[in-house]
């Protein structure tokens, strides 16, 4: 199946720069581990395979076990396999990713009271960054399991 949809990264250079820097950013001074769960969550939730294989295996490569990747998507009913501040990330993620209608006041004040200020930017930033992978790789109907950040 040959995929008639644009590439993204060729037609949209300097944007894609862009966000390819905006994500560099996000990550700053974020545990690693933490950043592949928050990437992971918000791939499921917007049902992003080409992203969620992508962070899945990243995360294996970083020594994530698969006990705990099986747990992503039902961290609310699994939450001893996560960190208070893994569940808080994940809440926000969630929150920021599906906003029904806001980030509610309690998510927000959770994930303050695990992160601080800088921290909980950095945090947002990278929910901001998975969502708009997401919806690139989406809209652009990428294929799971063909990384193509080599040619970033």
């Amino acid at each position: 199946m040959t995929n008639s949809r644009l590439n993204f990264a060729k037609s949209a250079p300097k944007a894609f720069r862009a966000l390819i820097g905006f994500d560099a950013a996000a990550r700053a001074g974020l545990d690693p581990t933490l950043v592949e769960l928050v990437q992971i969550r918000a791939s499921q939730l917007n049902r992003c395979a080409y992203c969620l294989h992508m962070h899945t295996s990243d995360a294996r490569k970083a020594g994530e076990s698969e006990e705990r990747l099986h747990m992503v998507a039902v961290w609310h009913e699994a939450g001893h396999f996560f960190s208070e501040k893994e569940q808080a990330a994940l809440a926000l993620t969630e929150a920021v990713t599906l906003i029904p209608g806001g980030v509610p006041d309690d998510v927000y004040a959770r994930a303050a009271g695990q992160f601080g200020g800088e921290e909980l930017a950095q945090l947002l930033a990278l929910i901001f960054t998975i969502n708009t992978w997401n919806r690139i790789a989406i809209t652009t109907a990428k294929v799971p399991g063909t990384d193509e950040r080599v040619t970033r």
